[in-house]
């Protein structure tokens, strides 16, 4: 998984910070990621509660691996409320991971590791299977070639566990989206959700493996009892969306039969 390029190759992000929130950028005008200074591990954008939407699919994950850190936000809230977890998160930007610190990253340890490296050598040589793998890798130009093609999904699948689940935020105003939806698509053989309309044009997709949707289309949507309730509470909203498109997913799939 190492990255060659030096850290002169790689644009170099800023700290924007307001009287309540500290954000990452590339430009000004588009956010990567938002920390709120009172609250630092909530999850600040709607797209990223949206992402934890895996927890339908599989609430007691034993492995996590993320390609993008960003602000960490993810990070921060998957380590801190699936402490038994093992997540191991894949940046290729140095400077990202430079402002760890300032964005309260947790330090690596046993659990929870922070890995310089290029996203698509990460799930093409996985250190292990995942139960959940999430993508939300951007440079300043949009989401990398190298991590929205065929062969990349298909790596994708390959490197999760027999019923581990994949979730990936896209951008909806990409002049490609609907090709990169039919790719991940045809890697799962249709067993995608597909998640619309959320915040500055994100679209948050699931791509599943075994049975992992069809037990989500049946459950119900409750607290796991080792999940912290305020952690829960904040997720509620996007886990309720979510759960009303898996049951759209459920009777489409019932109509096409």
């Amino acid at each position: 998984m190492p990255d060659t390029a030096n850290a002169e190759d790689h644009v170099k992000p800023f700290v924007y910070e307001t009287l309540t929130t500290k954000a990452l950028h590339f430009s000004i005008s588009e956010i990567q990621s938002r920390m709120q200074l009172l609250r630092p591990l909530a999850l600040d954008l709607d797209y990223t509660r949206t992402m934890m939407g895996f927890l339908l699919f599989n609430d007691r994950p034993d492995t996590i691996g993320m390609v993008g850190l960003g602000g960490g936000s993810l990070a921060k809230f998957c380590r801190s409320y699936l402490p038994k977890a093992r997540i191991d998160v894949v940046e290729i930007n140095p400077h990202v991971i430079a402002l760890r610190d300032v964005f309260h990253v947790p330090p690596d340890d046993g659990f929870f590791k922070v890995h310089r490296g290029d996203g698509a050598n990460f799930v093409r040589s996985p250190p292990h299977r995942m139960d959940v793998l999430m993508v939300d890798g951007y440079d300043p130009d949009g989401i990398p070639p190298a991590l929205c093609s065929q062969a990349f999904y298909e790596d994708c699948r390959e490197s999760l566990q027999p019923e581990g689940v994949l979730v990936v935020n896209l951008y909806m105003g990409h002049c490609d989206y609907a090709l990169h939806i039919e790719r991940i698509k045809r890697v799962f053989d249709e067993r995608v959700v597909v998640m619309q309309g959320q915040d500055c044009g994100n679209s948050i997709v699931f791509g599943c493996n075994g049975r992992r949707l069809r037990r989500a289309q049946t459950s119900q949507l409750r607290r796991p009892r080792h999940f912290d309730v305020a952690a829960w509470e904040e997720l509620g909203p996007s886990l309720a969306e979510v759960m009303v498109e898996l049951r759209k997913t459920a009777l489409d799939g019932m109509e096409r039969v």
